[in-house]
């Protein structure tokens, strides 16, 4: 394609900007921006501090993220490397924000992560991990060598959970909470003991310190060994005592943990369905000093995220609102009066806003779009002001021609408005186009006004194709029914909204009948299986990550809530599970697939790619397979990124001309 369309070399080329975090009094930030050599195949994070108008990188070539100010807004801690070694843990850095060089405070043998300041500025709290059993660094220290040395790397387990994401989690050491002192070195372990599973795709922001210092509020997993549910709680603790769950009354996760700055309540995220991961997490205040829970929106049918307060009686937080994210405040005060009955009010809504700090009258988030990838704006707390204060991107994208995004809205599944984005090709007329539907993952997630790296809509749509990006039944952002509706039938309302979806672009003569496509990565794999079985309208699909035999994926690294959300269990509702299986449908595999996956994806094995593939080859059709041995679910090192998008360009380009 021509140089001023956007290309994958180019999305690795951009500046990918992290969230931002400010002084006391909003003067200045410090922002995590990570910079890829696509040579190297890796990427280099640098903390930057805006100052006004200006920009400068307060790090090097050694990658530093998660800062943390002091409370006097003078010294930056944050996580970096001990060495460029590769095997070097991250440790604990400070340095002066004006001038100077950074120190390193600590030398934990497993690493830290997600420093916090206390409130005398004297220490910071942090997490480093620690094995079982071995609750002295000397201890974990010993152990990771022993491990290290050792010829035999067996895992073994005697419990249901075992595996998460893409490694071995039986036998992982789990997180602690210490402190360092800044000036004496000395670190404190301030939950010895402790053998909880703390969050364990982010652990970062899941914890709190109250505003006088002297209590410590953490999320993690409540249930009890072998975990045969996996259900998150929030836990307290004075220091130097041990930590106590006051979420046991919730009936599923609850989550971060937020001390009010009067020091009065605790703020935290709640589910209500055990085994349904999209409920939407209601807002709940627990009173220190009584130990009383209040739900404050149980009647609003968002789900919040993201909360922080500013001042003792506003809650500030993120939520999905249809096809976007948005600003909301709530009046803690009057919520707390009459629970349930003060709705949070909407303050900025528009792309896709991502973490929130909150200093005086002003949020400083991330805002990203269609158009835009993420960077740092300010906006006052009543939704007016709004300000760009980053531009790390705009060298690069100022020369483009990018897709201009569309909203619209048809009839989808019983009759319902389901919404839908569309990407036109830069240059080219609208009008029969080659379309290529995106599907996205989950299936309870959406597709939002925002950018994507590994599934970049603006990518495709500068091959030349029309991209549909359906928020079918099950996506989130249109309340929590329209989400779960699709629980036991994956396959039945969202398969018939892509359908109707095409029905409309080709009636409307956006789309060429003869020369159209389906892409989907997880539960987007799943649904580009579901239609190989159902239908022979599109002349190639792409299959990455994707389940395609719902007995098999009982190999997965979470099963409980399986039941709930496939249809049946391979012991018990076996028509149920099979229902919408599609390996058990492929007799109806007609239409050309490229099957992709990465070797160490726990969450869908890779065997579901070699099953869909082994299925289509015994039955003479045609298919491509594609696994990275060193990739999980995602594609994420530059190198196979750049691979995988010739691969599935390569593919579209072979069926749609």
């Amino acid at each position: 394609m021509s140089e001023d369309r956007i290309t994958p070399e180019l999305l690795w080329r951009l500046p990918r900007v992290g969230s931002p975090l400010a002084d006391a009094q909003g003067r200045r930030f410090v922002v995590p921006v990570t910079s890829y050599d696509i040579e190297v195949n890796e990427g280099t994070t640098r903390l930057w501090l805006g100052d006004g108008e200006r920009l400068r990188a307060l790090t090097g070539d050694v990658s530093a993220s998660q800062p943390a100010l002091s409370p006097d807004g003078s010294k930056l801690a944050f996580v970096r490397k001990a060495s460029a070694d590769k095997d070097a843990k991250n440790q604990l850095w400070v340095m002066p924000l004006d001038a100077g060089e950074p120190e390193m405070l600590t030398d934990m043998p497993l690493g830290v992560s997600d420093p916090h300041w206390l409130p005398d500025g004297k220490r910071v709290a942090f997490l480093s991990a620690l094995h079982v059993g071995k609750w002295t660094l000397e201890e974990t220290a010993a152990e990771a060598k022993r491990r290290k040395d050792s010829k035999v790397k067996a895992h073994t387990s005697d419990q249901r959970f075992y595996r998460f994401w893409d490694r071995w989690v039986c036998d992982e050491p789990v997180q602690h909470i210490f402190t360092v002192d800044v000036k004496t070195r000395e670190v404190t372990d301030l939950t010895p003991g402790l053998a909880r599973i703390f969050p364990l795709m982010e652990s970062a922001g899941t914890w709190d310190i109250a505003p006088d210092g002297s209590e410590v509020a953490f999320t993690a997993v409540r249930s009890e060994p072998p975990y045969h549910d996996l259900i998150s709680g929030v836990y307290r603790f004075k220091l130097g005592e041990a930590p106590r769950l006051i979420s046991e009354w919730t009936t599923s996760h609850a989550s971060r943990p937020r001390y009010s700055p009067d020091g009065k309540y605790l703020i935290h995220g709640m589910q209500s369905e055990e085994g349904f991961y999209a409920d939407k997490v209601r807002l709940v205040a627990y009173e220190l000093a009584t130990g009383k829970h209040i739900v404050l929106t149980e009647p609003w049918d968002h789900s919040a995220e993201s909360w922080e307060f500013s001042g003792p009686d506003t809650l500030v937080f993120l939520a999905e609102d249809r096809g976007a994210n948005a600003i909301y405040t709530l009046d803690l005060k009057r919520a707390l009066q009459s629970p349930g009955e003060v709705e949070p009010q909407q303050v900025a809504r528009g792309g896709w806003y991502s973490g929130v700090q909150v200093r005086g009258d002003t949020v400083f988030t991330t805002k990203q779009s269609h158009l835009s990838p993420p960077e740092v704006v300010a906006v006052r707390l009543d939704g007016s002001g709004e300000k760009q204060l980053s531009h790390f991107g705009k060298p690069l994208l100022s020369e483009l021609k990018l897709a201009e995004p569309e909203e619209h809205y048809f009839e989808g599944a019983e009759g319902n408005r389901v919404q839908m984005w569309l990407l036109y090709p830069p240059g080219k007329e609208r009008k029969r186009l080659p379309l290529v539907h995106l599907i996205h993952g989950g299936p309870h997630g959406a597709f939002g006004d925002q950018w994507h790296w590994r599934w970049s809509a603006q990518a495709f749509a500068a091959e030349g194709y029309l991209v549909a990006m359906v928020n079918f039944h099950g996506s989130t952002g249109w309340g929590n029914e329209f989400a779960r509706c699709i629980m036991g039938e994956w396959g039945k309302r969202p398969y018939e909204d892509i359908d109707k979806a095409t029905d409309y672009l080709i009636e409307r003569g956006l789309a060429d009948p003869d020369r159209m496509a389906c892409a989907g990565g997880s539960y987007g794999g799943y649904m580009v299986s579901w239609i190989a079985t159902q239908t022979t309208r599109f002349k190639c699909l792409v299959n990455h990550a994707g389940v395609s035999d719902l007995q098999a994926q009982y190999a997965r690294d979470v099963t409980p809530g399986r039941e709930k959300a496939l249809g049946g269990e391979p012991w018990g509702d076996q028509e149920g599970l099979d229902r919408y299986n599609p390996i058990r449908h492929s007799k109806g595999f007609k239409t050309p697939m490229l099957v992709i996956h990465g070797e160490q994806d726990y969450r869908v094995p890779y065997t579901q790619a070699l099953e869909t593939y082994n299925a289509y080859h015994a039955q003479k059709l045609e298919a491509r397979l594609v696994v990275y041995p060193d990739e999980n679910h995602w594609i994420l090192k530059p190198q196979n990124s750049l691979h995988w998008y010739g691969e599935v360009f390569g593919w579209l380009r072979r069926w749609l001309g």
